[in-house]
């Protein structure tokens, strides 16, 4: 539903609401901790339904999209007073066709799965993959695991893991907001791959002091403690406006309607499959690695900033309709995407 020139800052809101919902939970948390007589918990529990109920109260007045119209009725009319409704103009012909157009090649697709197996929509599925694993193996689990020790390292005591998490959420959910803002003007590529260098860097330099200063079982000075504080923060930054919100953006705008159901799905599945795996396996990977865990996943960052420069495209202010010119434009995925077209040309004469 969002206007091409405004919905990456749309769609980011998401995550910047669920970053303020995360921040507010961490807020409750950190409040009711020193509640006696167990109603800490019990009290930060009860709240959790505050959010659940004004979401569950908000789908009954939620509108559909226009496309969700066109492809449910062959009554365009209702389609088209809500798209001049979103779009706040009368003037919504040519995107009402596009739409109406989309929606009829959607139509005679019967299995999505099996349609983007084809080599035209090989770009896509390689996004849908690729983009949920390497949002899931940037490190954010390295800081949020270290991030307590340094806390406690500083002298902030028993709250320490729980002031680390609010205190990383607020510069997440910060940059997730700056993110909002300059995502429509820069770009997706240039926030990305300013995230990834970002980020690498701050591993390194987290990976390089640990290593240096704490060793297996040692401590840090407070003056490193501090620097290593501050570098999270960086990092935090730099995933909070790169590959925390754009890892769901861009998923979400290239995937043409008809294999949109499909796409969305498979990028779901990743993205929680290799959640589970990285939650599983990082404990035992921090007691054998230790520090160098931060050059494990600095490498992982160097792969997935190299694979956006290379391999994805600029899709800003792009409606979505129209998203496939992207791929007939670019460098490497023309050679697949327009060699397909030819050859169904060539098979249809």
């Amino acid at each position: 539903m969002a206007p091409p020139r405004h919905r990456g800052a749309i769609n980011n809101g998401f995550q910047f609401s669920i970053g303020v919902g995360a921040l507010s939970a961490s807020l409750i948390n950190f409040g009711t901790e020193k509640i006696k007589d167990g109603w800490g918990w019990r009290i930060s529990l009860a709240l959790a339904a505050v959010p659940a109920s004004i979401l569950t109260l908000g789908s009954l007045f939620l509108p559909e999209t226009p496309n969700s119209l066109i492809q449910r009725s062959k009554d365009y009319g209702e389609a088209e007073l809500m798209l001049k409704r979103v779009r706040g103009t009368t003037n919504v012909q040519a995107e009402l066709d596009d739409l109406i157009k989309a929606s009829s090649v959607a139509k005679t697709m019967n299995d999505p799965f099996k349609k983007i197996l084809q080599r035209k929509y090989r770009p896509q599925l390689v996004m849908a993959i690729a983009i949920p694993f390497f949002q899931q193996v940037t490190g954010i689990n390295v800081i949020g695991f270290y991030a307590p020790v340094h806390f406690r390292a500083i002298g902030l005591g028993e709250s320490a893991s729980l002031l680390s998490v609010v205190v990383t959420g607020v510069v997440c959910t910060g940059s997730t907001f700056i993110s909002m803002l300059i995502v429509d003007k820069l770009g997706r590529r240039v926030l990305f791959l300013v995230g990834g260098i970002q980020m690498l860097v701050s591993q390194v330099m987290v990976g390089g002091i640990m290593a240096a200063e704490l060793g297996d079982h040692g401590g840090v000075s407070k003056g490193y403690a501090f620097l290593v504080l501050f570098l999270i923060c960086v990092y935090v930054a730099g995933f909070g406006w790169s590959w925390g919100p754009l890892g769901w953006l861009v998923p979400s705008e290239i995937f043409p309607l008809e294999i949109r159901s499909a796409a969305q799905s498979i990028t779901v599945a990743v993205s929680f499959l290799f959640t589970f795996i990285v939650a599983q396996t990082f404990l035992s990977m921090l007691c054998h690695l230790k520090s160098g865990i931060f050059f494990f996943f600095g490498g992982w960052v160097v792969l997935m900033t190299a694979f956006v420069y290379y391999l994805l495209p600029e899709t800003k202010n792009l409606p979505i309709e129209q998203m496939d010119r992207v791929w007939k434009e670019h460098w490497f995925w023309k050679r697949i995407v327009v060699e397909e077209h030819s050859t169904h040309k060539m098979e249809t004469a």
